[in-house]
């Protein structure tokens, strides 16, 4: 893991394509103004054929991927206009990055990063190094990215600052194999590719590893780590249904990139993308090693000598001194790079030989400045410029997601809400409550507490005089999955109840056997449904008070004129 900084020097940017690439289209960003006025049109015209509804939906899938000129067009085609009733103007690109000048005399210009990526990439020999010089290797970062979008809105989805983690997994580029993949391959994953977005707009349920086998996802890298936030999602309470990868389209991916998976999840503002995967091959450290002219290159020891075609090169130095003067050694560099492989080094000796002439690294070579002769090398080691897997997690979009999909009312009483987080991200692992406000209570519940606080499980202590029931809704509304209570009983036998917050249902064991019992759940240990086989069962009234010891049935919820109440699905003979 590494820290970069949040500032970054115009020229790292600009070598990365940042200054001149990254950028929106302006109007309030045409592609959303399409996708909405598309939806009005559907839902205005229900009587519209299939082929036609089929139609507008193909271009609002793709809304996101036309040229800013096909977006124009598409508008005056759907006859999109502002408020005033007047058509917008031709949209015009708006670069995304905060703009500063660094220095006192302000003469360097600098960027606050769009992204955690490139900080990573500059660094790359000292994070080799670090490795012991092994391929492949990761180095993840988490933190904050800045956009200077031209409409932020819903909440944490669209802002101008936000926190962001990204993996840069490197990789020898002619083997995208990974070691784990075996363990993730059969992993179910919910696919919408490229075809099926211009076709038949239906996702496909497939596994990892058939994916990778019939070519959907172009390596196994790639598809690893798309199964492993298949898993992260999974793990931290995400709702399955609400989950898909979406390939982008071939307009939407970056020249260099060999291909990109959103991991999109569903919510109130519809599909969200929220973490990108991205193939982006070896684009990103071959123009850094260009631009400062330092190797970055990762060595592969082979286990036998391999036979290799290599061109040998004898220079005119003269001429080359003439021509490029101090340039001359960066000249004979980049044609000896070319010259360590036959198959890079044959199309410049085809150009010099058929026109005389040929363009390395932006230098016009004549035929008279170098001659060749192609030769086999035995080689130990290979080197070559890694390619890059990147996993990039917008951390609030996927927290605004997991807050949606947690969220629930209680079907007996709409008015209690309820965030049914997983144990594992709960912010409080447990309350403790007292029955009564008694001294010798609070004494036990301040020592179950700090039994569990010892524990590192974050508890919260709830000795205000609401009725029991109402301190059980409010650890519900803010997704407490345990709470403890400590009653009549706890002072005569010490056992205390637990209480699971999606059930509502209880257990009584010793108050000794409460941390234990917790900290197996949230770590995944043990289960709820283990707890219930191992423990008696405690039937509660409705303000959630323990009644009787015994095995639980399942209750059902009447209502009267006079109100409402719970009693057993079936009749107790």
């Amino acid at each position: 893991e590494m820290e970069c900084t949040n500032l970054t020097p115009e020229v790292v940017l600009k070598t990365s394509g940042h200054v001149d690439r990254f950028t929106d289209l302006m109007e309030k960003i045409q592609d959303k103004l399409l996708e909405d006025v598309i939806d009005e049109l559907l839902e205005k015209n229900p009587d519209l054929s299939t082929e036609e509804k089929e139609e507008h939906l193909r271009i609002q899938r793709q809304a996101d991927a036309f040229t800013s000129t096909e977006l124009d067009e598409l508008l005056l085609k759907y006859d999109c206009k502002a408020p005033s009733g007047n058509p917008y103007s031709p949209s015009f690109p708006f670069n995304l990055m905060f703009k500063t000048s660094i220095g006192p005399e302000g003469t360097a210009v600098g960027y606050l990063r769009p992204e955690t990526a490139q900080g990573l990439f500059v660094n790359f020999k000292r994070l080799l190094d670090v490795n012991a010089q092994k391929m492949p290797f990761a180095a993840a970062q988490i933190g904050l990215g800045f956009r200077n979008e031209i409409a932020p809105r819903a909440g944490l989805l669209r802002v101008r600052e936000f926190c962001m983690g990204e993996i840069e997994h490197f990789v020898n580029p002619e083997d995208k194999s990974h070691p784990n993949f075996a363990s993730v391959a059969d992993k179910e994953l919910v696919l919408f590719g490229r075809e099926n977005q211009l076709g038949s707009g239906k996702t496909q349920f497939i596994s990892a590893g058939e994916a990778v086998k019939c070519g959907l996802v172009n390596n196994e890298t790639l598809a690893y780590f798309m199964a492993r936030t298949q898993l992260y999602m999974e793990r931290i309470g995400m709702d399955p249904s609400r989950l898909r990868f979406r390939q982008h389209l071939s307009t939407e991916m970056a020249h260099y990139a060999a291909d990109c998976w959103d991991l999109e999840i569903k919510s109130s503002y519809g599909w969200i993308e929220c973490v990108g995967h991205a193939d982006r091959a070896c684009y990103d450290l071959e123009v850094h090693s260009k631009v400062t002219k330092t190797p970055m290159l990762a060595t592969l020891k082979l286990d036998t000598p391999k036979e290799i075609e290599v061109a040998k090169l004898k220079f005119d130095r003269k001429t080359l001194g003439q021509v490029f003067k101090q340039d001359q050694r960066n000249v004979s560099r980049a044609l000896e790079a070319l010259a360590e492989d036959w198959k890079t080094f044959a199309p410049i000796a085809e150009q010099l030989e058929s026109d005389g002439k040929a363009t390395v690294d932006g230098f016009e070579i004549t035929k008279g400045m170098v001659t060749w002769t192609q030769a086999k090398k035995k080689v130990h080691e290979i080197k070559f410029t890694p390619s890059v897997i990147e996993p990039s997690f917008g951390m609030g979009r996927i927290l605004y997601s997991l807050l949606e999909h947690c969220f629930y009312q209680r079907e007996a009483d709409e008015q209690r809400c309820v965030m049914k987080f997983n144990p594992r991200v709960a912010p409080y692992k447990c309350a403790v409550l007292p029955i009564s406000s008694g001294d010798e209570t609070n004494a036990v519940v301040d020592e179950i507490a700090a039994d569990l606080m010892e524990s590192d499980l974050s508890t919260r202590v709830d000795k205000s005089t609401a009725a029991l029931g109402r301190r059980y809704a409010r650890a519900d509304e803010i997704g407490v999955p345990f709470a403890v209570t400590v009653d009549f009983d706890t002072l005569a036998d010490g056992s205390v109840t637990v209480r699971e917050r999606d059930s509502m249902l209880q257990i009584r064991l010793p108050k000794s056997e409460v941390t234990s019992l917790i900290f197996n759940i949230v770590h995944g240990r043990t289960t709820w449904e283990a707890a219930k086989e191992k423990y008696p069962s405690v039937q509660v009234n409705e303000d959630g008070e323990a009644t009787k010891e015994g095995p639980v049935g399942k209750t059902v919820i009447d209502g009267t004129i006079r109100g409402k109440f719970s009693r057993p699905a079936q009749k107790i003979v």
